[in-house]
């Protein structure tokens, strides 16, 4: 391994990078990025490596499939435009979400000025993405009615729980109140699947083929997934045990393909219990967590940093797929009737 220059470890690098480490290994398995080893068998990453994962993360950025991302960096480019409008579109509909938020800080000022002093309310909501409530109800069995009151309206919602918790309760809950929602359960495999219109059926290819190239298997449970994310129809889409169905390669391709969906799109509600689908180290600014207690407390925000309160509870609630098969079929019950 060559002398010059500082080595990184795998953490430090991928501090740097800004991305978690196991992308740098998912990038060692593709063969993008070859990070160099001490003389103690350790990877470490110099300076070149740096730089060439600082290029694969770049082109991961711009959503291009781990594939894609090959190709361009053997010099191919006839993946560069249909790649470049995709993220065009995205930034655009994130200039228009920042000039919403001028907006409101605009006639903060203008009112500053005439004298009006703006209440904590209004500065709070100017500081942040506005906050509206999403959805209230009268929780079901067995929180016995409490009410809950959803505010944030994150891109992506996880909903966690241990067995037995009512996570499943929560999410037809939040089907059933959010206008206009979805309500995908586990079992959606048995579901008639009604043909797709064109624009939608380009949609699910275009996705499908994007994940294959980062490693997905194409399964019917992947195919009927991908058509109920795509479809603009519903107003948000709450789906039972996300991961049923698709093997870890399919999991982890997955989550990277929703946390490229455009922004604006419909918002997910996504029930996991694996820890290949949510990466919590991988999780962005605009997702959040849905915890369900074991002692049935009502479901909790949790913020997805080590040391939040509840943060440990649903990095236990999360396993790889091989340690949840052990446990695939079992339900939980309860005294007066199943718990989701």
């Amino acid at each position: 391994m060559p002398s010059s220059g500082p080595f990184l470890s795998p953490t430090e690098a991928a501090r740097r990078l800004g991305v978690s480490s196991k992308a740098l290994r998912i990038y060692e398995e593709h063969a993008l990025v070859t990070p160099g080893r001490t003389a103690a068998g350790w990877r470490a990453y110099g300076p070149e490596e740096m730089r060439r994962a600082g290029e694969v993360v770049a082109l991961r950025d711009l959503g291009f499939s781990l594939a894609q991302v090959r190709r361009v960096l053997d010099g191919e480019t006839d993946d560069l435009e249909p790649a470049l409008a995709s993220h065009l579109m995205r930034l655009e509909v994130e200039l228009g979400l920042v000039a919403d938020r001028v907006r409101r800080v605009r006639d903060l000022c203008e009112a500053a000025a005439a004298g009006q002093a703006p209440s904590i309310t209004e500065l709070t909501k100017a500081a942040s993405a506005a906050e509206t409530l999403v959805c209230a109800f009268d929780l079901p069995w067995p929180w016995g009615g409490e009410r809950f009151e959803l505010t944030r309206r994150a891109a992506l919602t996880w909903i966690i729980g241990p067995l037995g918790s009512g996570k499943t309760r929560l999410a037809r809950a939040l089907a059933g109140n959010i206008p206009g929602a979805r309500f995908l359960p586990m079992e959606r495999l048995d579901e008639a699947r009604p043909e797709m219109p064109a624009a939608l059926a380009a949609r699910v290819e275009a996705a499908t083929l994007w994940l294959v190239e980062d490693g997905a298997t194409e399964s019917p449970a992947l195919a009927l997934l991908i058509a109920a994310l795509e479809d603009d129809g519903p107003t948000a889409v709450v789906v039972d045990m996300v991961e049923h169905g698709l093997d870890e390669a399919t999991e982890r391709a997955l989550a990277v393909h929703l946390r490229r969906r455009a922004l604006g799109a419909a918002p997910l509600f996504l029930m996991t219990r694996s820890s290949a689908t949510l990466d919590l180290e991988a999780m962005t600014a605009d997702e959040a967590i849905l915890y369900c207690p074991p002692n049935h407390g009502p479901p909790v925000l949790v913020a997805p940093r080590p040391g939040a309160p509840g943060y440990d509870a649903v990095a236990d609630c999360l396993a790889a797929p091989q340690v949840r098969a052990r446990t695939a079929g079992m339900v939980a019950w309860l005294p007066e009737r199943a718990a989701g």
